[in-house]
């Protein structure tokens, strides 16, 4: 019998439907073969997240030139919080490296690009007048959007109590933001970081004014807390530095540097307090 027409037609595509199929197949068993081909059933139980810190900044720039720095100036930050309105921007994916932090250490741990996640709130910082230095306050929207941030990095990876810091915390010889009037205190009540009890603080700062320690001691309390510093022994720039930015976190009503007996009680109380 004869094929008509329409039998070959049908027996053309069938043929073509065959090789498609028998092409596909041999693809599949060369993927199989050779490519890559990992076991992810066992699981180590010895393992955490890569973030230890979380890095607060403000960005000394309005909305849109933080965004144009962030995004194409070679320094970037993991989220972005806005001024009006307070929107949260991702920048760079938390599983992603961002720059942000610069040469920078705490707790004897460097360069915290690698293990931290950096925030930046649009705050244009400071200006100097002739009056002195003019500093920009946070809006209460803006910090209660950091703190709903914070509270869910927190959790998502198992942070620890006090491992959100400043700016210039790491890089207290270069940095000195969030500055001064960022509120510390508001995100101790959120549960977020380590506060000096006020009480404890004037017990010991009574004890402090008959005797204050010297500067070895001071020194030896800010490595404790956690700032990079050399051991001197001696009242240096490097240790005024250190010092204003642990009062500029903690006594903000004077960051001056110098090392007093409320900056010591403060220091003994935390040191105290933060001990495991």
């Amino acid at each position: 019998m004869l094929n008509t027409p329409s039998d070959l037609f049908f027996q053309a595509s069938w043929a073509r439907c065959a090789q498609s199929l028998t092409t596909l197949l041999l693809l599949a068993l060369l993927s199989a073969c050779d490519g890559l081909q990992i076991n992810n059933e066992h699981v180590s139980e010895a393992q955490d997240s890569r973030v230890q810190f979380v890095v607060l900044h403000y960005t000394s720039s309005d909305l849109q030139q933080s965004l144009k720095t962030l995004t194409r100036n070679g320094v970037s930050s993991h989220y972005l919080i806005g001024d009006t309105p307070p929107t949260i921007y991702q920048l760079v994916d938390e599983n992603r490296r961002a720059w942000h932090a610069g040469t920078s250490q705490w707790q004897g741990r460097t360069w915290l690009n690698a293990s931290s996640i950096g925030i930046e709130l649009v705050n244009p910082g400071y200006r100097d007048t002739p009056q002195g230095r003019v500093w920009t306050s946070y809006s209460e929207a803006q910090i209660s959007q950091l703190i709903l941030l914070l509270k869910d990095i927190q959790q998502r990876h198992q942070l620890p109590l006090d491992s959100i810091i400043g700016h210039s915390d790491i890089a207290p010889q270069r940095k000195v933001d969030p500055g001064p009037l960022f509120p510390w205190q508001r995100l101790a009540e959120a549960g977020l970081i380590s506060w000096p009890d006020a009480q404890a603080v004037a017990s010991q700062q009574l004890q402090y004014e008959k005797a204050l320690p010297d500067m070895l001691w001071f020194q030896q309390q800010l490595a404790q807390h956690g700032f990079a510093i050399e051991l001197s022994g001696i009242e240096d720039e490097q240790t005024r530095n250190v010092l204003a930015a642990f009062q500029m976190k903690y006594r903000p009503a004077r960051y001056d540097g110098v090392a007093d007996a409320q900056t010591a009680a403060l220091l003994s109380v935390l040191n105290t307090s933060q001990k495991p």
